[in-house]
């Protein structure tokens, strides 16, 4: 999907115009990847915006850049204030909003710490991630999940994704709309950026973190909505044959939000329909974001925009 631009982003502390965002090309992370990052939605509401579970996203992110021994100049708290500012000053609602963190020009090398750390903030419209409006068609990949004490997976960072751009090219290139990773020892593990829950016989599975998934901020607030609704949360070690009899699949994430999976490598997912808990925890996460339904958790972070304009599909 093509960016759309918006007027300013945040850099280090002050906004500059979008088309000054540039790095120099020797940079550190050009060459070896060394960047941690944040996806994150604002929505708008009858009343005005809000942004979902802002502090947990920055609280992430400072985590990301600890693991990788990236000191931030930045509190979590100071980053949160930033993001509502650079969406204010532009005006543009709902939107994704990409915070970034990186080893910017330095030394030459895979030693980092010689290397300064660079801050930007972006936000820009952007739609539905996976494809598919009657649900996903999805597939097994071929490639699997980063192994433990490799990546770290909890850290949410860009050389990660190199292992996400493969499995998602080889989904789209088979005619599927975004591939599902296994991790080493054969389990389910995750999508390619999107966690994954799998419904059968009424309760309500997801790989755990030792399954090489992210902690996702999504995966976090649909477990408590189903907690809440009373379903049954089970988050265990999952084959992979269970994809193939599961009575209900959905991924969740900031992008993906909450998409259900019509199929997985050919196979319909029950009836291919958004099953019942689905459609529940669905119809939940998008009622608190959208503001039909009370933020009885104090998810949404509110921003002052003055100018909306729609997301493109």
């Amino acid at each position: 999907m093509t960016i759309q631009t918006t007027a300013n982003i945040w850099h280090n502390g002050k906004l500059i115009p979008w088309d000054q965002a540039k790095i120099h090309v020797m940079s550190h992370v050009v060459h070896y990847g060394s960047s941690v990052f944040e996806g994150i939605r604002c929505y708008t509401q009858p009343n005005g915006a809000g942004v979902f579970r802002l502090p947990e996203h920055m609280a992430r992110l400072v985590d990301s850049a600890k693991i990788y021994r990236m000191p931030l100049p930045y509190t979590a708290e100071q980053l949160s204030a930033a993001v509502v500012d650079v969406i204010e000053a532009n005006g543009v609602t709902p939107c994704y909003i990409r915070p970034i963190a990186f080893r910017g020009y330095g030394e030459m090398g895979v030693n980092p710490l010689k290397s300064p750390v660079e801050i930007y903030i972006a936000n820009f419209p952007w739609g539905k991630y996976v494809h598919g409006d009657q649900g996903a068609d999805v597939c097994v990949s071929s490639w699997n999940r980063l192994a433990p004490n490799t990546m770290p997976s909890l850290a949410k960072a860009g050389a990660n994704y190199m292992n996400s751009q493969l499995i998602r090219m080889e989904a789209e290139i088979n005619g599927y709309s975004e591939g599902i990773a296994l991790d080493t020892n054969g389990y389910l593990s995750e999508g390619s950026g999107e966690n994954l829950f799998l419904v059968r016989g009424g309760v309500l599975y997801t790989t755990p973190l030792a399954n090489s998934v992210l902690n996702g901020i999504t995966r976090s607030s649909v477990i408590t909505l189903a907690k809440q609704l009373g379903i049954d949360v089970v988050e265990q070690a999952l084959p992979r044959e269970l994809l193939y009899i599961a009575d209900e699949a959905f991924f969740t994430g900031t992008a993906a939000e909450v998409t259900h999976l019509r199929s997985v490598d050919r196979i319909l997912v029950g009836d291919g329909s958004m099953g019942p808990i689905s459609k529940a925890l669905h119809d939940e996460f998008f009622g608190i974001v959208n503001g039909t339904k009370p933020d009885r958790h104090n998810w949404l972070t509110p921003v002052n925009v003055k100018v909306a304009e729609p997301v493109g599909v």
